[in-house]
């Protein structure tokens, strides 16, 4: 049986090696910055499942994404997001 820590390490490297950068530069930071504090990695696990076009277009708000995927999809876009934005 995977212990709480192996899964978490599994699931960053998942989140930085993605196959597209646009991905890692996403899921990479947040996944970092969230995934010891995550109640349910299920959720986040299931995400990494998806292919990386359609994660970055339902990220970047080109598409909406499914409905088990939504409060996630909308919790790393905003990370992202804020993270990305210029600082005056």
């Amino acid at each position: 049986m995977e212990t709480r820590e192996t899964r978490l390490k599994r699931l960053s490297v998942r989140s930085w090696r993605r196959g597209t950068r646009e991905m890692d530069l996403i899921l990479g930071p947040w996944a970092d910055a969230h995934l010891a504090g995550l109640d349910d990695a299920a959720a986040y696990e299931a995400l990494l499942e998806e292919n990386d076009q359609d994660l970055l277009r339902w990220m970047l708000g080109q598409e909406p994404p499914p409905p088990a995927h939504a409060p996630l999809v909308a919790r790393i876009a905003a990370f992202a997001r804020d993270r990305l934005r210029p600082r005056a």
